[in-house]
């Protein structure tokens, strides 16, 4: 049986990052919270994947994005439904979805177990 993917979730707001993490493991995955930029580089390098919270104070979500990217490791993005402006950069830097923070709360696991099965081959 091949391992849980790991997913590293950078989420500096303690309530969703509590939701992020819970979902990932709902979605048969194993998460890593981190909550800054300085723990996310620590942990990047061993994630199959990653959930970056765009609206953060302690980190740059577009600049994760971009790390992940740069190495190869699948990035979904989740905020504000309105703001076009972040999402767009958000995907230019990388991401391969950004989903609103309404998507996620209502079906969770099932939208992130759907992402994580479509990047299997690439992510082991």
């Amino acid at each position: 049986m091949a391992a849980a993917p790991v997913v590293a979730v950078l989420a500096d707001d303690l309530i969703w990052g509590t939701r992020l993490r819970d979902q990932v493991r709902a979605a048969g995955a194993e998460p890593i919270h981190v909550r800054d930029a300085a723990a996310f580089q620590a942990r990047l390098a061993g994630a199959d994947a990653v959930i970056v919270d765009l609206t953060a104070r302690a980190y740059d979500g577009v600049a994760a994005i971009r790390a992940a990217a740069a190495i190869g490791v699948p990035v979904l993005a989740v905020g504000q439904h309105d703001d076009l402006e972040l999402r767009k950069r958000a995907l230019a830097a990388g991401a391969a979805r950004v989903l609103a923070y309404r998507k996620l709360f209502e079906d969770g696991p099932a939208t992130i177990g759907a992402w994580l099965a479509a990047l299997a081959p690439a992510a082991r």
